[in-house]
């Protein structure tokens, strides 16, 4: 998004006098302390809600900090924490005087607790373990409390590595299982527990030697970087500071123009994450990774998976990106628990999958409706290109074509966009109402600026539904959340959206730079939250999201997901509303989610998402794991048991026709073969969507109430 206000200069030449002033004696490790000091004023000055520097902003660094260098907890001990913990309180003064003491006490400490654990690892796995004991592990690292002393630590680590080579074993067995059922009875050759087990730990001491290679190579300016983010993610979870090299890896991700599997990455408390699929990427067209899945190792074609737990975002990305048409394998822990191998071919991004379009929809019954379906991926835009193709323009053309063909009504699909363009999502806003706000948009220190459809004109004012999502985001919401204020359209959905209602921007820290210092140069980047998105009702659609008219079960219906659930989001604010007229004639919400309500309580495919959602939700809460052989077993057959019964839940045969735009091959044979397999993907997705053919039916019922 384009923001028009930059920082000004005046304020920059007094941030920049100010750090000159404080520098001129301060000799000492002075790059860090310059990145240190002007990260935290730049923040301070152009931040959204700046942080006074106090001992709540302290708390909050040192929260960060420690989660970066020991979220699994792992590492330190009670006591070793108890001597950070007395700078908790004192890293405000230590950013306000650039000191280093706990920086540098951090690292001395890390040190020394990681060579520990790489003699005691080494030392566990030389020989078997006694896997018929009955005990437990507890992974919640969210809850679990740090080691009392190094007995208890050592204690924690050697049922931490019986765990992994207890998986280990496990997933061993499962390939000789699934070899053998496809041998004849002449070529089984299994292996005996004993060979396994051995070959178990021989994997996880190559996997933990090569850990722990890489944490050696892990240089003081990495962790230093972790520390400067740490001060930044206490703004709030989407400011964070780029190193020059995470810097040019930040500008080839925005060029979007990287061969690779089309994922947006996280790193969070030691894991690689995914956030969001590409719409029409290989990893979108291979259809197993998953937002919320975390990848645990990387293989390059069939050659042996590296572990990237505890890597280091950038690391990790290298491995995953790639050549065209080169295979990469990742493992990846589901979020029920299980672990999944998961091959995805690299390749360019397919644009046609990214952009928008449209089908009309109706049902073999002779009274059914038509109602035309927009599926919108992204709010995208050529940022290169003014003539360029933009969603806004795409939409109004399908919109257009939908209104021609007399359909009875339209349904937006938003669900799974992650947002985009600003503008767009105004213009689109437009084209179902005369005119008015749509969103209001709000920096620190001046009045709401709103964003105004002002051509007086409605392209389609027929019955409209628009379907959202946990993961529709930023602008996502800002339709949804506009369209549901006029009263223009029935929203359709999760409990809630995402709730990211932020703006941010990324500035170059060298610009902030006297030329006296210009030998430290370069220093990096700095992302920074400067706006918040406001509805025009006065609410932001950040922290809370936006609630559907109607909401319809998913999945992830008891885990929590989104804005809420990062380390100190920004909350929930209002604003003075805007000024706009609702649209006569609006539905009568309560009548049609009593209809919708009564349809899904009967529908076994949503009676079988509901299952899904609280298995999965059990799944998640489980903080004890058995480490007794034959538990493990049992646990591990019950999850791929269930995990395969739910694998397709919220998808059913459904009984849509599709009259599409384009038909198969054989009626149309100007369309090349890649272009009707991907027609033919789609339409088979529709017709086992059940979410869509509810929101056909409840669309369906506001038009009978039209037509009455």
């Amino acid at each position: 998004m384009k923001i028009k206000r930059f920082l000004p200069i005046a304020v920059i030449l007094v941030i920049a006098t100010a750090l000159l002033a404080f520098f001129v004696y301060e000799n000492d490790e002075p790059k860090e302390k310059l990145v240190m000091k002007s990260t935290y004023e730049i923040l301070k000055e152009f931040h959204y809600s700046p942080q006074e520097l106090n001992d709540s902003f302290s708390e909050r660094v040192f929260t960060l900090y420690m989660k970066t260098l020991d979220y699994n907890k792992i590492y330190f001990t009670k006591d070793q924490i108890d001597i950070l913990s007395s700078y908790k309180t004192q890293l405000d003064d230590a950013i306000r005087i650039a000191s280093l003491d706990f920086f540098n006490l951090s690292l001395e400490l890390l040190d020394k607790q990681t060579n520990k654990i790489k003699e005691l690892y080494s030392k566990i796995l030389e020989n078997p373990m006694d896997y018929s004991v009955k005990e437990t592990i507890n992974l919640d690292m969210e809850h679990r409390e740090y080691c009392e002393n190094e007995a208890q630590l050592e204690d924690y680590w050697r049922k931490y590595i019986k765990y992994q080579v207890l998986t280990e074993i496990i997933s061993i067995e499962n390939e000789q299982k699934k070899a053998d059922s496809l041998a004849t009875d002449s070529v089984k050759t299994p292996k005996d527990f004993a060979t396994i087990e051995k070959e178990a730990r021989e994997k996880i001491l190559k996997r933990y030697d090569t850990r722990f290679k890489r944490m050696s190579k892990i240089t003081r300016s990495d962790r230093f970087a972790d520390f400067v983010n740490a001060i930044a993610g206490a703004f709030d979870p989407h400011s964070n500071y780029f190193p020059p090299t995470e810097k040019e890896d930040f500008d080839i991700s925005m060029s979007g123009k990287l061969e690779g599997i089309g994922a947006t990455l996280s790193e969070k408390d030691g894991y690689i994450k995914v956030v969001e699929i590409v719409p029409g990427s290989p990893s979108w067209k291979q259809g197993e990774l998953k937002a919320e899945d975390i990848i645990l190792k990387v293989a390059q074609g069939d050659n042996e998976p590296v572990e990237i737990i505890d890597m280091r975002l950038d690391e990790a990305v290298r491995l995953i990106r790639g050549p065209k048409g080169t295979k990469v394998v990742l493992t990846v822990k589901k979020i029920d628990g299980t672990i999944v191998q998961i091959p995805i071919i690299r390749d360019v991004i397919v644009l046609e999958e990214k952009y928008a379009k449209s089908t009309i929809l109706t049902t073999n019954d002779k009274k059914a409706y038509k109602i035309g379906y927009i599926y919108l991926p992204q709010f995208y835009v050529d940022m290169n290109d003014s003539r360029g193709r933009k969603c806004s323009k795409d939409i109004e053309i399908e919109v257009t074509k939908l209104k021609n063909a007399n359909v009875d009504g339209i349904i937006i699909d938003l669900r799974n966009n992650g947002g985009g363009s600003l503008n767009d999502v105004v213009t689109i806003g437009g084209l179902f109402i005369d005119k008015g706000p749509i969103v209001q948009v709000k920096d620190l220190k001046t009045p709401a600026t709103q964003y105004n459809d002002t051509d007086g004109k409605t392209l389609y004012d027929g019955p409209l539904a628009i379907m959202v999502n946990t993961f529709s985001a930023s602008a996502s919401e800002i339709l949804a959340a506009a369209m549901q204020d006029y009263k223009r359209a029935i929203i359709i959905g999760t409990e809630s959206t995402y709730g990211k209602g932020t703006v941010q921007r990324v500035v170059d820290l060298d610009r902030f730079i006297s030329n006296e210092y210009r030998i430290h140069k370069p220093i990096g980047a700095l992302k920074l939250t400067i706006q918040k998105f406001y509805r025009i009702n006065g609410g932001t659609t950040q922290f809370q999201g936006v609630k559907p008219d109607i909401i319809l079960p998913d999945l992830y219906d008891k885990i929590d997901i989104g804005e809420k659930e990062l380390d100190y989001p920004l909350p929930w604010t209002e604003i003075k509303p805007a000024q706009y007229v609702t649209c006569k004639n609006a539905p009568n919400i309560k009548d049609l989610s009593k209809k919708s309500a009564a349809r899904i309580q009967k529908d076994s495919s949503f009676i079988l998402l509901k299952e899904a959602a609280k298995w999965l939700s059990d799944t998640k809460d489980q903080k004890s794991i058995p480490l007794e052989v034959s538990a493990f077993r049992e646990k591990d057959e019950k999850d791929i048991a269930l995990s395969k019964k739910y694998k397709n839940a919220g998808k059913a045969s459904v009984p849509f026709e599709i009259i599409s735009w384009n038909i198969q091959s054989k009626d149309n044979p100007t369309l090349d073969s890649v272009e009707n397999k991907r027609i033919e993907d789609w339409n088979k997705s529709i017709k086992e969507d059940v979410g869509l053919f509810e929101s056909y039916q409840i669309l369906s019922d506001y038009i009978k109430t039209i037509h009455k």
